[in-house]
């Protein structure tokens, strides 16, 4: 059995779809809202338990599951309650560390390319976590398990017998629908398109960068799925790992994406950005992927127009647009 935590959220569900035809399944979540529900239709043989209730189970061993794909968090970039965030995304991750290095269990865990800040020290996964220095308390919060997790390792004490954390950056796929104003710009776009025939998008603040010209490494969610099973499935050395695609490209090559997928010619239109974004945004992301390749990952990532076109058949056919965020 796989045990897969925010099992009812973006990445967590399409890893799900990805390996249930093959494993049986342990997913974990709060209660789900309609639309996290629907994320997990058309699943078979799984079990679902609350995010709480799994850690009691593990205690008691009532629960062994042969890897765990921790993916639940708080994954809000504005979250202000760091007691809030300490609590879901450093402490609970902290407690399935200690039961799998216990029970000999791989732990593949999500952290976040929110950890690598303003980007004044580069996107490299090699980089220390104590050296860098997020923007927002999300980031904070997974830099800081980032951190725990290597003192482990060179204190010497126990650690899972297989773990690695990545790095995610600007996902996007199927299935975000519940994640509202937090969900991918191609998600964003599309509900624009489909309901004003235009996309918005933020002036830049900064004179290096043209309207539209900020730049992201927009990562399709099936990369990201590989990834995470490379890393568990291979013999590659514990640590973190970004998950990119190692391209950096512009919210205007988006945005004309999404456009074309719906054969429609671009309108696109700028607006000022909201105060609380504009103190913590990057203009430039792009991840570093020497590291996992150097490992022998050779998963070739998804070109952008390659995954809009992927994504937009997705949503037309699903109805997943309709869905009201929750």
């Amino acid at each position: 059995m796989i045990a897969i935590t925010g099992a009812g959220g973006f990445i967590g569900s399409n890893l799900a779809h990805a390996i249930s035809a093959e494993h049986s399944l342990l997913l974990v979540d709060h209660d789900l809202s309609p639309a996290k529900g629907a994320n997990l239709a058309g699943l078979s043989r799984f079990i679902f338990t609350r995010h709480d209730h799994f850690l009691d189970d593990l205690s008691a061993g009532r629960v062994q599951p042969e890897v765990i794909f921790h993916l639940g968090a708080c994954s809000s970039t504005t979250e202000t309650n760091w007691n809030y965030l300490f609590k879901n995304n450093v402490e609970y991750t902290r407690r399935l560390w200690e039961w799998c290095a216990k029970k000999r269990t791989p732990l593949i865990y999500a952290s976040s390319a929110a950890t690598y800040g303003d980007g004044c020290r580069g996107f490299d996964d090699r980089t220390p976590p104590n050296e860098l220095q997020p923007l927002n308390l999300y980031g904070k919060s997974k830099n800081d398990f980032d951190a725990w997790a290597l003192a482990e390792v060179a204190a010497g004490r126990a650690t899972p017998p297989k773990w690695a954390g990545l790095k995610f950056f600007n996902v996007y796929g199927p299935r975000e629908a519940h994640k509202g104003r937090m969900a991918s710009v191609v998600y964003q776009t599309y509900l624009q398109v489909k309901s004003t025939g235009e996309m918005k998008l933020f002036r830049s603040t900064d004179p290096k960068f043209p309207d539209g010209a900020q730049q992201r490494d927009f990562v399709f969610v099936g990369d990201c799925v590989n990834h995470m099973l490379w890393l568990w499935r291979n013999d590659a050395p514990s640590g973190l790992y970004n998950s990119g695609t190692g391209v950096a490209r512009t919210f205007l090559d988006l945005a004309r994406g999404v456009f074309t997928a719906l054969n429609l010619a671009p309108q696109i239109r700028f607006i000022d950005m909201p105060a609380d974004l504009a103190c913590q945004y990057q203009n430039l992301t792009c991840a570093e992927m020497t590291k996992l390749r150097s490992v022998g990952c050779d998963i070739p990532a998804t070109a952008l127009e390659e995954g809009i076109g992927e994504t937009v058949r997705w949503l037309e056919m699903s109805g997943e647009s309709t869905r009201a965020a929750a």
